[in-house]
């Protein structure tokens, strides 16, 4: 008896080691999207949201991927690191082949960390921070263009195009917008500008008129803030209460419609905005094709480039595991960084990525907010 019942454990012991390969293959290819669904920044999340979920539905259409439909599953991190980690926990846990998000540097960082160990692609839309592909990532990418960059193009802006020789650049603390005002100020002295006010605020704040009393002093041709359109909409606002004439300019953050309806038109009319081309002024063929698809669905065209980059994001991932056949991070990373090469994206007609992951080129242009209300390029 003991004999038999001894066999009949090892027979089950036998029939345990290979059940988990005998499992049937997932049904469907999980694809993770997280961003900012409420807070300060959901009018980027949800655009997010519906963008992505526009293509996922019409890949879906036309069977899939690999024979598998795309389930698209989307979770809120607020735009805050912590939540964002436990965002990029839960979406492992979930058993997501890609992700893609976040929208803010900050909240993308700590889940770049999460998404690197877990051996996950991770694609950002929108976090421009330079310091997020120095960490050796080899599954993180972005289709976004950096903030060095775009330092280059504000004070060459500023100084050619402006004639501003005296210029302050005000940031929040935020991994974005520090580092986009700490590289805007280093291009600025390179261009021969001074940069005799150099600060942050707290984004928590209402009340900004300490900070913009100091701005008011200062005598400057212009100021330049690297953070969001939430902060800037009231830091304009204020301004114009407290007669504060210097020439505003703002970072790619501000290309918001939010911006004008906090701050008020009259405070709004005027400022420049330094940025990647909108949806609407981008040339490419494959931009048409998709605003029109857009509008189709939702009755409007895209307002927001985070929007047509979060769509992009997704076009990428499909067309690695299209081309790669398979759904392993690490087959998609490698082909990511080895064979994808002049890819005609929604946001321009070639992507491709270099050494670390980040997006080859850079675009950017200048608007002016004009007084019906309206980005205008410059």
């Amino acid at each position: 008896m003991d004999r038999k019942w001894m066999l009949l454990a090892a027979l089950l012991a036998v029939i345990a080691s290979v059940l988990p390969a005998c499992r049937p293959a997932a049904a469907t290819i999980k694809i993770g999207l997280q961003g900012p669904l409420t807070g300060d920044y959901a009018y980027e999340g949800l655009g997010f949201e519906r963008a992505v979920k526009l293509l996922v539905d019409k890949t879906n259409e036309k069977g899939g991927l690999l024979g598998k439909q795309i389930e698209l599953i989307v979770e809120d991190d607020k735009g805050d690191p912590k939540e964002s980690s436990l965002v990029a926990d839960r979406l492992k846990a979930k058993g997501v082949v890609a992700v893609i998000g976040a929208y803010n540097s900050t909240a993308t960082e700590p889940a770049s960390a999460i998404y690197d160990e877990a051996g996950i692609l991770h694609i950002t839309p929108s976090s421009t921070a330079t310091r997020l592909t120095e960490k050796g990532y080899q599954r993180f990418f972005r289709v976004c263009f950096l903030d060095d960059r775009q330092g280059l193009f504000a004070a060459k802006y500023l100084t050619e195009e402006l004639g501003a020789n005296k210029v302050g650049v005000l940031h929040d603390n935020s991994t974005y917008a520090q580092g986009l005002a700490e590289w805007t100020k280093k291009y600025l002295e390179e261009e021969g500008a001074t940069v005799p006010f150099f600060d942050a605020i707290n984004p928590q704040d209402k009340d900004f008129t300490p900070i913009l009393t100091k701005i008011k002093g200062a005598d400057l041709d212009a100021i330049y803030f690297t953070g969001y359109h939430a902060q800037g909409g009231l830091l304009l606002r204020q301004s114009k209460d407290l007669g504060l004439e210097t020439q505003w300019a703002m970072g790619n953050a501000c290309n918001n419609p939010e911006l004008i309806e906090i701050a008020g038109q009259d405070a709004a009319t005027g400022v420049i905005v330094t940025t990647e081309p909108l949806p609407s002024d981008l040339p490419y063929t494959e931009a048409k094709v998709f605003n029109e698809q857009y509008k189709i669905e939702y009755g409007e065209y895209p307002a927001s480039v985070w929007w047509v980059m979060a769509a992009d994001a997704f076009n990428v991932i499909k067309y690695a595991i299209e081309q790669t056949n398979s759904t392993d991070s690490a087959k998609l990373a490698e082909f990511l960084h080895t064979e994808f090469k002049d890819y005609p994206g929604i946001t321009g007609p070639i992507i491709g990525f270099d050494e670390k992951g980040d997006r080859l080129g850079t675009i950017h242009k200048a608007y002016v907010i004009t007084d019906a209300g309206e980005f205008v390029p410059l």
